[in-house]
């Protein structure tokens, strides 16, 4: 998705496009994209990966289910924006943002969860992405399930769920499925709160936009992993988890800019 905004932070134009499996025809669609926004001045660009990234060389090194790897994609990007300032930065962590802004500052540290194709991650602490953990990959986690070792998000994500239950979270009214849901859910969780204690989780992404079908049922399954040194953090919905992503490259720019 590709988006103007304008000073104060809304939208004046978008458009989308499905990526390609190659990087060559992602480049081209994207150039062919912005042909469209030729009447603005774009004074900076912020690109959201769903990869891991070497950020002093603006490099996207690996990008989970695209098969790229090492793409200098700051520097083709500063080509086709000559005149704009160019920030690339994993897109979990960008949605993170964007959602924790939202809450006005209630929260010190946030742990945002985005639960789609796969899981990602964003630890916000005052406000701005933690450098700390800007490179967390908590969909990757393995724990065990069924007497096997498996990867968070291959048994928790929304592909997971369509894999499992032969539908989308936008299809599934059944209560008793999302009772079975959230106890796949909830051990990845547990563990993140054990090791980051954070104040307040968000959940968004294509699953977390269905957060009101399972909240109360996650809340009463997370209440069986409290003790008295872990305590579970308010779950929060996020505000905007299909376009998160997208404001949070706003805020971005505004506090990089």
């Amino acid at each position: 998705m590709l988006a103007v905004f304008s000073a104060e932070g809304q939208i004046l134009k978008q458009e989308k496009f499905p990526t390609p499996d190659k990087y060559e025809g992602f480049i081209a669609e994207l150039q062919k994209a912005l042909q469209n926004f030729s009447e603005y001045q774009i004074a900076a660009g912020c690109c959201a990966l769903p990869a891991l990234i070497d950020r002093p060389r603006g490099i996207g090194l690996e990008f989970g289910r695209l098969p790229w790897t090492n793409i200098p994609i700051k520097k083709d990007l500063e080509k086709l924006l000559a005149a704009a300032k160019i920030y690339i930065e994993n897109d979990a962590k960008l949605a993170g943002l964007s959602e924790a802004l939202l809450t006005h500052g209630k929260y010190k540290n946030i742990l945002y969860l985005t639960i789609g194709t796969g899981i990602g991650d964003g630890i916000i602490t005052d406000g701005k992405i933690d450098v700390d953990y800007q490179d967390t990959e908590a969909g990757q986690m393995v724990l065990e399930h069924g007497g096997k070792l498996v990867k968070w998000e291959d048994m928790a994500s929304g592909r997971a769920i369509v894999q499992r239950y032969g539908k989308k979270a936008k299809d599934i009214e059944d209560p008793k499925v999302w009772q079975d849901y959230v106890k796949l859910l909830a051990p990845g969780i547990d563990a993140l709160v054990a090791t980051l204690q954070p104040d307040a989780i968000i959940i968004g992404g294509g699953v977390g936009s269905h957060f009101d079908k399972f909240h109360s049922y996650l809340d009463k399954e997370l209440e069986k992993y409290e003790n008295n040194m872990i305590k579970m953090p308010p779950l929060l919905k996020a505000k905007r988890p299909e376009e998160a992503v997208i404001y949070g490259c706003y805020d971005y720019i505004i506090q990089h800019n």
